[in-house]
């Protein structure tokens, strides 16, 4: 509930306060862990409730911001007659995008696969990495999101030249992340493996500062992938963009069954980077021939 109605705020251009509300909830979340786990002595249960109940008010706060703020967004009866049209595009739109996660899922759990073969402290130095790769990429997921809302504003103003320019003011944004984050793992990714992770064997330390290091001069890559993607189904794309994670899942395979065994973990470092690359080249592609950005004259 509390998705749907940020999307809703966000889709009418109000980014503000699914953020506050989010930050709001987010630090309830962590005083109520606090509370239920150390004072009260729950447990995980504890940390379930903090979860739920924080998850809770922000969904209320939510929507009673909107039915006091934004009327705009209540609907009323006459707004469900919109036809079957409109219904089978929401339908196949929601069905394409949780293909499009379940498949990348899958490809992450094939990964996984290769990945727990290389033994115990290669797997500790990886997930420490993996954590702090998940923290440095928002930059890149936050900007997708904002040009998934803003592209599909324009596509209803009937607007192709500020989707072409915000276009290439994300991929140049991309650049940029890609740019700090090299300056950020040069100086520092084995400290911060070190500190997420909690060991100080070599082996964790240099597997995890060698994954971050050699991700980083990819964000880009990784930015223009996830801009595009959001872009194309922003547009109304549904199988183009999901053919996209198609890509990734059978490049995983492809490695855990060809080149992990051979190359032990370099190829895990590298399998993601590479396929980003044939995912990157195969969306941009299709961003190209996208007939409302691109129309022929």
């Amino acid at each position: 509930m509390y998705n749907l109605c940020a999307g809703l705020l966000r889709a009418i251009g109000n980014s503000v306060m699914p953020l506050v509300f989010l930050l709001i909830s987010s630090v309830l979340n962590v005083g109520l862990d606090l509370w239920f786990i150390a004072g009260v002595g729950m447990g995980v249960r504890g940390a379930a409730v903090a979860t739920v109940i924080a998850q809770g008010i922000s969904v209320v706060l939510c929507v009673l911001y909107v039915l006091a703020r934004v009327c705009i967004l209540i609907p009323e009866k006459k707004h469900f007659a919109v036809g079957s049209h409109l219904y089978w595009e929401l339908f196949s739109q929601s069905i394409s995008m949780g293909l499009m996660s379940s498949i990348v899922s899958a490809g992450s759990v094939v990964l996984q696969y290769g990945i727990n073969g290389l033994g115990t402290l290669t797997i500790a130095g990886h997930t420490a990495a993996r954590k702090l790769f998940a923290f440095t990429e928002m930059p890149l997921i936050s900007m997708a999101n904002a040009g998934s809302t803003f592209v599909s504003q324009n596509r209803g103003a009937n607007q192709p030249d500020r989707v072409r320019r915000g276009m290439r003011q994300m991929y140049l944004y991309s650049v940029v992340v890609m740019v700090a984050a090299v300056v950020l793992m040069n100086f520092g990714a084995q400290w911060m493996v070190q500190l997420i992770s909690g060991s100080s064997e070599p082996i964790v330390l240099e597997n995890g500062a060698r994954y971050l290091l050699w991700n980083a001069p990819f964000y880009a890559v990784l930015g223009v992938l996830l801009c595009t993607r959001y872009a194309l189904q922003s547009l109304g794309q549904k199988v183009l963009p999901l053919f996209s994670s198609v890509i990734e899942l059978v490049g995983k395979v492809i490695f855990v069954l060809v080149f992990i065994p051979k190359f032990q973990y370099n190829a895990v470092i590298l399998c993601e980077p590479i396929i980003w690359f044939f995912m990157t080249a195969y969306l941009v592609a299709v961003y190209l021939h996208e007939p409302f950005v691109f129309p022929k004259k």
